[in-house]
């Protein structure tokens, strides 16, 4: 239910500039919402540039962190998220790359 309301919130005017990014549709394994780029302002802005993802698979998660352009880690940012497995993900990959999370 909740990314079928971003992808049709989205659909219906937009008004708060998101972009939805899903690897298939109706049977998506991950969904990125993230600010479209031309909106962003500040690069060290972290509640500007959020990221809400919504997952179905572990791996496509991973796969989504590790090497995928839809995060843009040239910025600050946050992902919103609550599901099992988000922040340990997360961590991982960071501490893989040398970045801090917090």
């Amino acid at each position: 239910l909740q990314v079928l309301g971003t992808v049709m919130t989205v659909a219906r005017g937009n008004p708060a500039a998101h972009e939805v990014l899903v690897d298939s549709w109706p049977n998506f394994g991950i969904v990125l919402t993230r600010l479209r780029p031309e909106e962003h302002r500040d690069p060290r802005d972290h509640y500007t540039n959020q990221l809400a993802v919504f997952y179905r698979d572990k791996e496509a998660l991973r796969v989504l962190l590790e090497g995928t352009e839809a995060v843009d880690r040239a910025r600050a940012f946050q992902i919103l998220g609550l599901q099992e497995g988000l922040d340990e993900a997360v961590r991982e990959v960071a501490s893989a790359r040398g970045l801090h999370v917090e």
